[in-house]
């Protein structure tokens, strides 16, 4: 009998870990780090529930932090085994990890040296070296190949369209199977091709970030372009937090058609993220995964002034507009991104623009809730600034999205579990599902640990 216990991305988006149990293998899926608010990033701390040396293998379903942001901590505890991903992710992951280790290592020693931690010293939880180390255990597989995971159990990925190499993942033994959505593309992205349609599947663990809203269906460009024109019309900057793969990638691209079809002017444009900038030569290697010409990648990659000094950065601070900067973090919880929000957003001739899903307690969540001020390096900033959001460039599924997407199974999972969105949308989409589709679901809780006939 299989036995799947949820170790995270329940009442949240993030810490992404799922472990599941058929006979004598034990395989985690996805190992993420918690985000957000406080008590859920001190979770990070806490030992697993369950010994790392016992899991026989990893398999992630994508790169993204809060689903692979734990994998160095794993192995630096005693996991040895496998890590199974895609060969985009492979590539992903091989950026994404030591720079997460790097953050750390950089948070904390500006911690220490500002006194500004409660811990003497402030320690990372793992560095840059961990994370290096962690990248000689992944095996990249190809979609659609079966592996033998030992003792019966099999497993198959299929590109579920949300970044470059994220899949879904289906496990099965002699008797049963399940499938892992991971993140959930969009049907019609500019950029990534569609998800797949899966047939059937025995258990079904469905994301559900936006569960309970859908994406505005305007063209995200028209709107880009009247917030970009608009901040240039008084002479400020556009500062743009952006995820390092994906949404930095989807505006390098959209800024170059708004500047091709002459609908803004030649305003100067800095990606400020080394790690965005190394991900996006990535879609070069992996032209099958989306929708843009080799042409058109050229055209994305030269979008913006790449910046990759810390001096170059600073710099950036000093500076008038008009201009427009991407910049890491997303969420706006950390990275160089945080250093600009300090700079330009007392100034109202500014706009700070939001493009991705902002998790409970993150900075970028205070800001578009409308804080007057926001903590920044210990001290409190005015937000003075312009606030726009664009929640029609998210790479998650709407709502309508999901149902549409299962649609393609051709007979109904046992039971369909809801995961990684906050509770009011987790339940929503599981209210939705049962009402519409007549399927058995279940949100389900923190560690909880359910039996899979």
């Amino acid at each position: 009998m299989m036995q799947l216990t949820f170790l995270g991305a329940t009442g949240t988006v993030t810490g992404s870990k799922y472990l599941l149990t058929s006979g004598s293998r034990r395989i985690l899926v996805d190992c993420g780090l918690f985000q957000g608010l406080k008590q859920l990033r001190l979770k990070n701390w806490d030992p697993l529930t369950v010994d790392p040396k016992s899991i026989d293998a990893v398999v992630l379903t994508h790169a993204h932090i809060d689903h692979s942001g734990y994998l160095p901590l794993l192995i630096k505890n005693g996991f040895s085994g496998k890590v199974y991903c895609s060969r985009a992710t492979r590539d992903l992951c091989n950026i994404l990890l030591p720079d997460a280790g790097y953050l750390q290592e950089e948070e904390t020693e500006y911690l220490n040296r500002r006194g500004l931690s409660k811990h003497t010293p402030a320690l990372p939880l793992y560095t840059q070296a961990d994370a290096e180390r962690s990248l000689a255990l992944l095996a990249p597989i190809d979609y659609e190949e079966n592996i033998d995971l030992g003792d019966g159990l099999t497993l198959r990925l299929s590109p579920s369209g949300h970044i470059l190499g994220s899949s879904f993942v289906l496990l099965r033994d002699k008797n049963t199977s399940i499938l892992f959505s991971g993140d959930l593309g969009r049907p019609n992205d500019l950029i990534m091709s569609a998800p797949v349609r899966i047939r059937q599947a025995d258990y079904l663990v469905i994301e559900s970030t936006y569960g309970d809203r859908l994406h505005d269906r305007a063209d995200p460009q028209i709107k880009l372009g009247e917030i970009i024109n608009k901040t240039v019309a008084r002479k400020g900057v556009v500062i743009i937090p952006v995820f390092a793969v994906g949404r930095a990638q989807e505006l390098l691209y959209c800024i170059h058609l708004l500047k091709a079809a002459g609908t803004i002017g030649n305003v100067p444009v800095y990606l400020n993220s080394p790690m965005a900038v190394d991900v996006t030569q990535i879609y070069h290697q992996h032209q099958s995964e989306h929708r843009l010409t080799p042409a058109q990648c050229d055209a994305m990659c030269h979008a913006a002034h790449f910046v990759n000094s810390v001096e170059e950065s600073k710099q950036l601070n000093l500076r008038s507009g008009p201009m427009i900067i991407l910049a890491a973090s997303g969420m706006a919880t950390g990275g160089r991104v945080v250093h600009h929000l300090k700079a330009f957003a007392p100034d109202p001739h500014n706009t700070i623009l939001f493009v991705g899903f902002q998790a409970a307690g993150t900075r970028g969540a205070t800001i578009l809730n409308g804080a007057e001020s926001v903590k920044i390096h210990g001290k409190y900033v005015p937000m003075r600034a312009e606030v726009q959001a664009l929640s029609n460039l998210s790479a998650h599924a709407d709502y309508a999205e999901i149902m549409g997407w299962l649609d393609g199974f051709e007979t109904p999972p046992r039971q369909t579990f809801i995961t990684h969105g906050e509770p009011i949308a987790a339940d929503a989409l599981r209210h939705r599902i049962e009402e519409t589709k007549h399927w058995r679901c279940l949100v389900p809780d923190y560690l909880q640990t359910i039996d899979l006939g």
